[in-house]
């Protein structure tokens, strides 16, 4: 029993690890949270601080969803569900992370991460799908929920190993969808940002004290 919520735990640490708020606040002394769209993910980075900053911060996130998968679940059973249990305590800990308030991103590269450790067939298409609706419409969020909805259908069809936990799966991709709810409100009303609008850097740099990019 302390083995299992040992691992849990350390999966949930892992994931809640707040990169974009780190790197906000090293490389530019400010708050994510108070610029762009104030949201603590990498495309929001991309917005403020630029790509060569939101990649990194993106890898990371995703290598977040993984290390608890592939590593932190051996402590664990023998069993298959055991690893995406752990995935699932990285997700939580992205979205509800205790070092910025509980206060983290949507968890889309965390997720992202989990299910290339485990289907990494189905990843790829949804990386796919994310591309061609990010940039064919120009919105991030638009693409991100149309790769989650169409996730679990995919897991299902290429990975029958995780077809006992499919109902789990459907659970990550409605939790994802609502994660976005803002971004749905702006995207109903017309006012979402889109892909390649970087923030106001003038104020960024004013921010952080005059600091160049």
């Amino acid at each position: 029993m302390v083995e299992l919520v040992g691992a849990l735990v350390g999966s949930y640490f892992v994931g809640a690890i707040p990169t974009s708020f780190l790197a906000g606040k090293l490389l530019r002394g400010i708050d994510l949270r108070e610029h762009g769209s104030r949201n603590l993910g990498a495309t929001n980075v991309y917005r403020v601080m630029g790509a060569k900053v939101a990649l990194p911060v993106g890898l990371f996130d995703l290598f977040k969803g993984m290390v608890p998968v592939l590593w932190i679940s051996a402590w664990g059973p023998d069993w298959s569900g055991w690893p995406l249990l752990c995935g699932i305590a990285a997700i939580l800990g992205h979205v509800f992370s205790v070092f910025v308030k509980f206060k983290g991103g949507k968890g889309v590269a965390t997720a992202g991460g989990v299910v290339i450790a485990l289907a990494p067939w189905a990843i790829l298409i949804c990386l796919g799908i994310w591309a061609a609706v990010t940039f064919s419409s120009g919105y991030v969020s638009l693409g991100s929920i149309t790769a989650a909805l169409a996730y679990p259908g995919l897991v299902y069809w290429l990975e029958p190993a995780q077809r006992p936990f499919i109902l789990i799966h459907v659970a990550i991709a409605l939790a994802l969808v609502w994660f976005h709810r803002a971004n749905i409100g702006r995207l109903r009303a017309g006012t979402e940002n889109r892909f390649g609008r970087r923030g106001n850097t003038d104020a960024v740099r004013a921010a952080a004290g005059g600091q160049g990019a």
